[in-house]
């Protein structure tokens, strides 16, 4: 494994087990792999790392964190509670504060209100 910066499975130099990016062992997942895979990182800590370098990132380096596929969680079903809550906010979202109508998309946050509202004319107060 010599020239791989990132390599540290004892986490000696960074604190955690680190791996290079596509290089990391069986039973670690990333967040999003776990939601994929229907579970949930369950209050563990994070586990392990992957580092990799980068030319986006401000710092140059890039970090995805690793939890234990075998201590994580099965996600919480939708609760009728939540999915009411989670539309409400959705609807909140896509309505026009301008116009107050549904715009039928998420409203810019950049814009503060729909398309058309923004591309009107601003009228003389």
């Amino acid at each position: 494994m010599a020239g791989h910066r990132f390599w540290d499975p004892d986490g000696t130099r960074y604190g955690i087990p680190t791996f290079p990016y596509r290089l990391a062992p069986d039973g670690y997942a990333t967040r999003r792999q776990l939601r994929a895979a229907g579970l949930r990182p369950g209050g563990q800590e994070v586990a392990a790392q992957i580092l990799w370098r980068s030319r986006r990132h401000r710092t140059g380096i890039r970090a995805a964190y690793l939890y234990r596929i075998d201590h994580a969680l099965p996600v919480r079903p939708m609760t009728p509670g939540r999915a009411a809550a989670l539309a409400k906010a959705m609807t909140a979202r896509r309505t026009c504060p301008h116009c107050r109508t549904d715009a039928g998309y998420v409203i810019p946050v950049s814009l503060g209100m729909c398309v058309p509202c923004a591309d009107a004319p601003a009228l003389a107060i």
